[in-house]
């Protein structure tokens, strides 16, 4: 049977839309622990997790498009960046065209915790196994369809 708030009109597909929403956020919040621990086992701040999802060992990035992508102002991003170097994780090099500018690395110890990190946020939550095969499919596709 159709939910009521579900009444074809705009409003009842907002309120459907709310609901969803809810149920995806409260999920994310339920399984945020097992996130948390792997930034801890890491020795990492969610700060500079977002920091080393931007960069990686091969394709530098000045401190203006770091800034930019991470919302914040330049100070907060060369603080950021400053912890990753005291943990050997980056590294600032000249900027090859720009002799002012410098571009920062991940390091190869960098790159490394990176992977062990993607790994770690990417583990399947076991409480999705608990739905079927083809829950799992619709669930997939109809997150597909949203951006990432």
């Amino acid at each position: 049977m159709a939910d009521d708030s579900d009444d074809g009109t705009d409003s009842g597909k907002a309120a459907v839309a709310e609901q969803v929403w809810r149920s995806m956020f409260g999920f994310l919040m339920h399984t945020r622990p097992r996130r948390d621990a792997v930034l801890a086992h890491l020795g990492l701040t969610p700060t500079e997790a977002k920091a080393l999802d931007s960069l990686d060992g091969e394709t530098g990035r000045t401190m203006k498009e770091l800034a930019a992508e991470w919302t914040c102002d330049a100070s907060t991003a060369t603080w950021t960046v400053d912890r990753l170097e005291r943990l050997g994780m980056a590294e600032r090099r000249p900027h090859p065209q720009d002799r002012r500018a410098r571009l920062v690395f991940l390091t190869e110890p960098g790159v490394t915790t990176r992977e062990e990190m993607v790994r770690g946020m990417n583990a399947t939550p076991p409480e999705l196994l608990g739905l079927d095969t083809e829950e799992l499919h619709t669930l997939r596709t109809l997150l597909a369809k949203l951006p990432h």
